[in-house]
């Protein structure tokens, strides 16, 4: 799903000799494209979409949904996803394996070769995350535009996982790049050698050099590869781009803490304190928190207070509800549950349906 992996470091990284080891499992990671290369549609690919897809006269319309049959469909493609498949389009045609990022890149260059006007999008701000090894990474998100028969069509792999922050905008090809080195990168900071994944973060900070997220990132592989200085220069690097970048903020707490300098330590704890109080994310994680630990009045605060964040997301109203129900409040959890229904359709409506009807039945 994830197109941005955003490392922020949850413990204080220590020192390279003291470093956790790589994990046991291994994770693949194929060998990174060259930068001319990541985008490149293969003949064999081209040849195939000409015949199957193009060969006879159509509307923009027509050729949109062949081509996304040609692309999902067993007897085409067939392209699976796979959230860690940060892939070029020649690896992803060989896997039929993507993530978001690999699958709107081989979208949209299929699209450009069928005539489409197509264009890459992104999504800044999600609630996505995952944590793993002492590090939250959090995502982004890219998909397409597609603009046929006098309408705008959005291609998307994983939009039903996705809760969005933000409505997507349009980035270029570059942005594409600095995401699937980014993506290489992390994956070589998992893996346990950042010297591998500073590399290839070299060449997402080529391809664009203003995104305040890749030096957050960048950041942390230097720590990460014993490199104190560097990693706050690139950190600092970030909040001269945006001062609100949380990951940067948050890493720069940790670094004052680290060296030992309270004053800093205390400032940049209050610049990120102020941009986590208008972060959905930061107030559900909070919530969840509380209610593990059966505090359900402030879980319930929290969750309110990222529905007043983000009032369109269905999940944030299906937590609510859960925590109503452990407060033995039923009438306030069937309200939320509502709301949860009403902002979805298909499988995951009549899941809520489902459970109203169980709650009135056992309220009754």
């Amino acid at each position: 799903m994830y197109a941005l992996l955003l490392a922020v470091a949850l413990n204080l990284p220590a020192p390279v000799g003291d470093m956790p080891a790589a994990p046991t499992t291994p994770i693949a990671v194929p060998a990174p494209a060259a930068p001319e290369a990541v985008m490149a549609l293969p003949p064999q690919l081209r040849q195939r979409l000409h015949d199957e897809v193009l060969a006879k006269p159509s509307t923009p319309q027509e050729r949109l949904d062949r081509l996304a049959h040609f692309m999902l469909d067993a007897d085409g493609l067939g392209i699976n996803y796979e959230e860690g498949a940060t892939y070029s389009v020649e690896q992803t045609y060989a896997t039929r394996t993507a993530n978001c990022l690999s699958f709107t890149m081989l979208f949209v260059v299929l699209a450009r070769e069928a005539g489409l006007d197509v264009q890459p999008q992104e999504i800044a701000e999600t609630i996505s995350w995952r944590q793993e090894a002492g590090m939250i990474y959090r995502n982004n998100h890219v998909n397409a535009s597609v603009r046929a028969n006098g309408r705008n069509f959005t291609v998307d792999t994983a939009g039903d996982k996705l809760i969005a922050r933000d409505r997507p905008v349009p980035i270029d090809d570059r942005r594409l790049l600095a995401h699937y080195y980014n993506n290489l990168a992390m994956q070589q900071l998992a893996l346990g050698t950042p010297a591998n994944g500073l590399a290839l973060m070299q060449r997402a900070l080529d391809a664009d050099p203003s995104y305040a997220a890749l030096w957050s990132n960048a950041g942390v592989l230097r720590l990460h590869d014993g490199d104190v200085a560097g990693a706050e220069r690139a950190y600092q690097k970030a909040l001269g781009l945006n001062p609100e970048e949380d990951s940067a903020l948050f890493n720069m707490v940790s670094l004052a803490h680290r060296v030992g300098d309270a004053q800093r330590e205390a400032e940049f704890r209050r610049r990120l304190a102020k941009v986590q109080q208008k972060d959905p994310l930061h107030h559900f994680l909070q919530a969840m928190d509380f209610e593990r630990s059966g505090d359900y009045a402030q879980a319930i605060a929290h969750y309110r207070r990222a529905i007043r964040l983000h009032a369109g997301e269905h999940r944030f109203y299906s937590a609510l509800a859960r925590v109503y129900l452990k407060a033995g409040n039923p009438r306030r959890a069937g309200k939320a549950l509502l709301r949860a229904q009403a902002l979805t359709d298909g499988a995951t409506r009549a899941a809520y349906r489902a459970q109203l009807q169980e709650l009135q039945r056992v309220s009754n």
